[in-house]
């Protein structure tokens, strides 16, 4: 039986992916598979991974005939995964040996639906920790009971899927797989959902996944118009959360991250090409119109006056065009 199925979508990342492979080959175990998808990828990456299915044990190696997204190539691993406990970890980083029978021994000695673990970012030569935003380790809890308070960083807001491991019983009650196409915030409704509906979970200080920043070919460094499917995958959040039987608790917490996730792409919309930032800006302004008024209207009064302000100039121009309509 397998007990660990490793999901690892690569996409043109054939200057980074064998670090990639070399951290999975000591990580490796009998009982142990990981799930090679290739998202179509146009530089060496394949020939790569052709090898590594030959050399690295436990290589399954699946292939895209048209390029997807981090989203359906995560999907197409899960859909292929056979082991009792799933995990990811993207074509570009990297692990420290021996980390995934450390996670699993924790999530195993826990008995919870899922587990999360801080991580190292690396950006060049310079690292960091990042922490999971929760103060009670190594104990079981209800992953419902940490979404809030509104106005601070939660386990909701560290979507990060590879840092961390799941049963699988969250795969058959269908919590695991992403929303298809999405090309970027891919994790938010992800991990609202994992947070609303599974039973429990746990977090632990356990360091072993190294997570690569500003890499050129990432969509976090490409102003193109797929970054805009955050607001795609925040509709999400918020329709789901609105459905939800704690729905007047939530919301204000679904609805304030959107509105701060509107105002970092449009703090840096100098990145974007000319025709997106245009695009951005409108469309974060129909978001604005499309959210709950009343809960909107509360979340901006918690932030701070210089983004409350360029929203509430944002929410008065989408009006203002729609009565132009």
């Amino acid at each position: 039986m397998v007990k660990l199925s490793v999901i690892v979508p690569f996409y043109n990342v054939q200057q980074f992916a064998p670090d990639t492979l070399r951290s999975l080959s000591a990580n490796t175990r009998d009982d142990f598979e990981f799930i090679l998808v290739d998202d179509c990828s146009r530089d060496g990456t394949p020939d790569i991974l052709a090898r590594a299915e030959r050399d690295l044990p436990g290589a399954v190696l699946v292939r895209h005939e048209r390029n997807g997204g981090l989203a359906t190539a995560r999907n197409t691993g899960i859909d292929r995964a056979r082991g009792e406990y799933v995990t990811f970890l993207d074509g570009d980083d990297w692990l420290a040996p021996g980390y995934y029978e450390r996670l699993l021994a924790a999530i195993e000695g826990l008995g919870c639906d899922f587990l999360r673990t801080d991580h190292v970012q690396c950006t060049a030569r310079a690292r960091s920790v990042h922490r999971v935003p929760v103060g009670r380790r190594n104990v079981v809890l209800d992953p419902r009971q940490v979404i809030l308070p509104a106005d601070r960083s939660t386990s909701v807001d560290y979507a990060f899927a590879w840092a961390g491991i799941y049963h699988r019983r969250l795969l058959d009650r269908g919590l695991l797989h992403f929303t298809d196409g999405l090309r970027t915030a891919e994790d938010r409704p992800w991990i609202w959902r994992l947070h609303r509906e599974a039973e429990s979970f746990a977090v632990v200080n356990l360091l072993g996944v190294f997570y690569r920043r500003g890499v050129a070919s990432s969509l976090t460094q490409i102003g193109d118009v797929r970054q805009l499917d955050f607001i795609r995958a925040f509709d999400q959040v918020i329709a789901e959360t609105a459905a939800d039987r704690d729905a007047d608790a939530l919301l204000p917490k679904a609805v304030r991250t959107y509105c701060a996730i509107i105002s970092h792409h449009l703090g840096s919309i100098e990145r974007f090409e000319p025709t997106v930032a245009k695009k951005l800006t409108s469309m974060s302004a129909a978001a604005l119109r499309r959210m709950p008024q009343a809960v909107l209207d509360e979340a901006l009064d918690s932030m701070d006056l210089q983004r409350a302000t360029k929203l509430r100039r944002l929410r008065r121009r989408s009006v203002v065009a729609g009565a132009a309509a």
